[in-house]
Protein backbone atom coordinates (compact mmCIF):
# COMPACT_ATOMS: atom_id res chain seq x y z
CA UNK A 1 0.00 0.00 0.00
CA UNK A 2 1.45 3.43 -1.19
CA UNK A 3 2.14 5.59 1.51
CA UNK A 4 0.66 8.90 0.23
CA UNK A 5 1.73 11.16 3.13
CA UNK A 6 4.79 10.08 2.51
CA UNK A 7 4.58 10.65 -1.07
CA UNK A 8 3.77 13.99 -1.05
CA UNK A 9 6.49 14.84 2.02
CA UNK A 10 9.46 13.23 -0.36
CA UNK A 11 8.03 15.34 -3.40
CA UNK A 12 7.94 18.34 -1.25
CA UNK A 13 11.53 18.06 -0.25
CA UNK A 14 12.58 17.40 -3.73
CA UNK A 15 10.82 20.52 -4.32
CA UNK A 16 13.18 22.86 -1.59
CA UNK A 17 16.75 21.27 -3.07
CA UNK A 18 15.24 22.22 -6.59
CA UNK A 19 14.63 25.57 -4.85
CA UNK A 20 18.07 25.56 -3.20
CA UNK A 21 19.85 24.74 -6.59
CA UNK A 22 18.24 28.16 -8.09
CA UNK A 23 19.27 29.83 -5.51
CA UNK A 24 22.74 28.37 -6.01
CA UNK A 25 23.11 28.75 -10.13
CA UNK A 26 21.12 32.89 -9.05
CA UNK A 27 24.21 33.68 -6.44
CA UNK A 28 27.11 31.84 -9.11
CA UNK A 29 26.02 34.33 -11.89
CA UNK A 30 25.33 37.37 -9.84
CA UNK A 31 28.97 36.96 -8.36
CA UNK A 32 30.80 36.62 -11.58
CA UNK A 33 28.51 39.74 -13.37
CA UNK A 34 29.63 41.52 -9.77
CA UNK A 35 33.44 41.50 -11.21
CA UNK A 36 32.51 41.84 -15.04
CA UNK A 37 30.27 45.08 -13.76
CA UNK A 38 32.18 46.20 -11.34
CA UNK A 39 29.21 46.04 -9.32
CA UNK A 40 29.78 46.58 -4.98
CA UNK A 41 26.28 46.49 -4.16
CA UNK A 42 25.65 43.19 -6.34
CA UNK A 43 28.81 41.25 -4.96
CA UNK A 44 27.16 42.41 -1.48
CA UNK A 45 23.70 41.50 -2.72
CA UNK A 46 25.66 37.87 -2.72
CA UNK A 47 26.92 37.80 0.58
CA UNK A 48 24.01 38.52 2.01
CA UNK A 49 21.55 36.22 0.01
CA UNK A 50 23.60 33.44 0.83
CA UNK A 51 21.99 32.81 4.40
CA UNK A 52 18.62 31.70 2.15
CA UNK A 53 20.82 29.00 1.08
CA UNK A 54 22.07 28.14 4.73
CA UNK A 55 18.94 28.11 6.05
CA UNK A 56 17.39 25.65 3.31
CA UNK A 57 20.31 23.66 4.30
CA UNK A 58 19.02 23.33 7.96
CA UNK A 59 15.42 23.08 6.97
CA UNK A 60 16.09 20.07 4.26
CA UNK A 61 18.48 17.90 6.90
CA UNK A 62 16.12 18.49 9.92
CA UNK A 63 13.27 17.36 7.53
CA UNK A 64 15.28 14.83 6.18
CA UNK A 65 15.74 13.26 9.68
CA UNK A 66 12.05 13.67 10.60
CA UNK A 67 11.11 11.76 7.49
CA UNK A 68 13.06 8.92 8.12
CA UNK A 69 12.30 8.53 11.73
CA UNK A 70 8.35 9.57 11.41
CA UNK A 71 7.81 7.46 8.46
CA UNK A 72 10.44 4.55 8.37
CA UNK A 73 10.52 4.74 4.76
CA UNK A 74 11.97 1.76 2.60
CA UNK A 75 13.95 1.19 -0.07
CA UNK A 76 13.65 3.60 -3.02
CA UNK A 77 12.12 6.03 -1.16
CA UNK A 78 14.76 5.86 1.74
CA UNK A 79 17.46 5.93 -0.74
CA UNK A 80 15.70 9.55 -2.08
CA UNK A 81 15.68 10.90 1.40
CA UNK A 82 19.07 9.98 2.41
CA UNK A 83 20.54 11.10 -0.89
CA UNK A 84 18.17 14.69 -0.69
CA UNK A 85 19.85 15.46 2.80
CA UNK A 86 23.19 14.84 1.10
CA UNK A 87 22.74 17.42 -2.11
CA UNK A 88 21.97 19.99 0.41
CA UNK A 89 25.10 19.67 1.81
CA UNK A 90 26.56 20.54 -1.19
CA UNK A 91 24.42 23.20 -2.26
CA UNK A 92 25.87 25.27 0.51
CA UNK A 93 29.12 24.53 -0.42
CA UNK A 94 28.30 26.04 -3.81
CA UNK A 95 26.80 28.85 -2.44
CA UNK A 96 29.68 29.60 0.40
CA UNK A 97 31.79 29.44 -3.10
CA UNK A 98 29.93 31.62 -4.51
CA UNK A 99 29.86 34.35 -1.49
CA UNK A 100 34.06 33.60 -1.72
CA UNK A 101 33.79 34.58 -5.26
CA UNK A 102 31.78 37.94 -4.22
CA UNK A 103 34.22 38.72 -1.69
CA UNK A 104 37.01 38.61 -4.34
CA UNK A 105 35.02 40.53 -6.39
CA UNK A 106 34.84 43.21 -3.58
CA UNK A 107 38.68 43.59 -3.97
CA UNK A 108 38.46 43.30 -8.10
CA UNK A 109 36.50 46.67 -8.78
CA UNK A 110 39.05 48.32 -6.62
CA UNK A 111 41.79 47.63 -9.38
CA UNK A 112 42.32 50.38 -12.66
CA UNK A 113 41.83 46.94 -14.60
CA UNK A 114 41.69 43.12 -14.10
CA UNK A 115 42.26 39.93 -15.98
CA UNK A 116 40.87 39.18 -18.99
CA UNK A 117 38.20 36.58 -18.02
CA UNK A 118 37.24 34.74 -20.82
CA UNK A 119 37.62 31.35 -19.24
CA UNK A 120 36.66 32.22 -15.75
CA UNK A 121 33.15 33.21 -17.73
CA UNK A 122 32.98 30.02 -19.31
CA UNK A 123 33.65 28.43 -16.11
CA UNK A 124 30.97 29.72 -14.52
CA UNK A 125 28.49 29.50 -17.88
CA UNK A 126 29.47 25.57 -17.31
CA UNK A 127 29.08 24.99 -13.76
CA UNK A 128 25.58 26.84 -14.30
CA UNK A 129 25.02 24.71 -16.98
CA UNK A 130 25.86 21.38 -15.18
CA UNK A 131 23.58 22.38 -12.54
CA UNK A 132 20.21 23.11 -14.21
CA UNK A 133 21.16 20.08 -16.11
CA UNK A 134 21.01 18.32 -12.63
CA UNK A 135 17.87 19.51 -11.62
CA UNK A 136 16.30 18.28 -14.83
CA UNK A 137 17.37 15.00 -13.95
CA UNK A 138 16.09 14.75 -10.38
CA UNK A 139 13.10 16.33 -11.77
CA UNK A 140 12.49 13.09 -14.20
CA UNK A 141 14.57 10.78 -11.98
CA UNK A 142 16.69 10.55 -14.88
CA UNK A 143 20.20 9.00 -13.84
CA UNK A 144 21.56 9.38 -17.72
CA UNK A 145 20.81 13.33 -17.05
CA UNK A 146 22.80 12.92 -13.85
CA UNK A 147 25.92 11.26 -15.88
CA UNK A 148 26.05 13.67 -18.60
CA UNK A 149 25.75 16.72 -16.29
CA UNK A 150 28.56 14.85 -14.30
CA UNK A 151 30.83 14.19 -17.71
CA UNK A 152 30.66 18.33 -17.79
CA UNK A 153 33.29 18.55 -15.37
CA UNK A 154 35.89 17.37 -17.39
CA UNK A 155 35.91 20.27 -19.68
CA UNK A 156 35.36 22.62 -16.73
CA UNK A 157 38.68 21.18 -15.77
CA UNK A 158 40.36 21.68 -18.54
CA UNK A 159 38.92 25.08 -18.11
CA UNK A 160 40.56 25.71 -14.97
CA UNK A 161 44.31 24.72 -16.46
CA UNK A 162 44.06 26.62 -19.51
CA UNK A 163 42.80 29.89 -16.66
CA UNK A 164 45.39 29.01 -14.41
CA UNK A 165 48.28 28.69 -17.13
CA UNK A 166 47.49 32.25 -18.46
CA UNK A 167 46.84 34.44 -15.41
CA UNK A 168 50.10 32.93 -13.85
CA UNK A 169 51.70 34.10 -17.02
CA UNK A 170 50.55 37.54 -16.60
CA UNK A 171 51.40 37.69 -13.12
CA UNK A 172 54.91 36.69 -14.54
CA UNK A 173 55.09 39.43 -17.04
CA UNK A 174 54.86 42.43 -14.75
CA UNK A 175 54.80 42.53 -11.01
CA UNK A 176 51.72 44.75 -11.22
CA UNK A 177 49.49 41.84 -12.03
CA UNK A 178 50.22 39.75 -8.99
CA UNK A 179 47.38 40.94 -6.37
CA UNK A 180 44.69 40.64 -8.75
CA UNK A 181 46.12 37.78 -10.90
CA UNK A 182 46.13 35.48 -7.47
CA UNK A 183 42.52 36.93 -6.32
CA UNK A 184 41.42 35.76 -9.84
CA UNK A 185 43.48 32.42 -9.37
CA UNK A 186 40.98 32.19 -6.07
CA UNK A 187 37.80 32.91 -8.26
CA UNK A 188 39.04 30.04 -10.85
CA UNK A 189 39.58 27.25 -8.25
CA UNK A 190 36.53 28.42 -6.56
CA UNK A 191 34.50 27.53 -9.17
CA UNK A 192 36.49 24.13 -10.27
CA UNK A 193 35.71 23.46 -6.73
CA UNK A 194 31.76 24.53 -7.21
CA UNK A 195 31.77 21.99 -10.49
CA UNK A 196 33.11 19.31 -7.90
CA UNK A 197 30.12 19.45 -5.71
CA UNK A 198 27.76 19.61 -8.64
CA UNK A 199 29.23 16.19 -9.86
CA UNK A 200 28.54 14.95 -6.13
CA UNK A 201 25.13 15.90 -6.49
CA UNK A 202 24.58 13.98 -9.69
CA UNK A 203 26.32 11.12 -7.98
CA UNK A 204 23.38 11.06 -5.31
CA UNK A 205 20.57 11.81 -7.82
CA UNK A 206 21.94 8.38 -9.74
CA UNK A 207 22.19 6.77 -6.34
CA UNK A 208 18.57 7.75 -5.83
CA UNK A 209 17.38 7.02 -8.84
CA UNK A 210 19.08 3.13 -9.40
CA UNK A 211 20.74 2.40 -6.35
CA UNK A 212 24.30 2.54 -8.21
CA UNK A 213 26.74 4.03 -5.87
CA UNK A 214 28.90 5.48 -8.18
CA UNK A 215 32.18 8.21 -8.26
CA UNK A 216 32.56 9.79 -11.48
CA UNK A 217 35.78 12.02 -12.77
Amino acid sequence: MVNKNLVVSIENLKNDIIDMMEQCAKLIDMSLVSIINRDVELAKKVIDLDDEVDNLRVYIIDKSVRLIALKQPVARDLRLIYSLGYMALDLERIGDYSVNIAEKSLKLVKEDDIEPLGDIVRMRDMCISMLYEVEKALKGNDAKAAYSSANHDDVLDELYKRAYKEIVKNMHKDDQNIDKGVRTLFIARYLERIGDHITNICENVIYAVNGDVVEIG
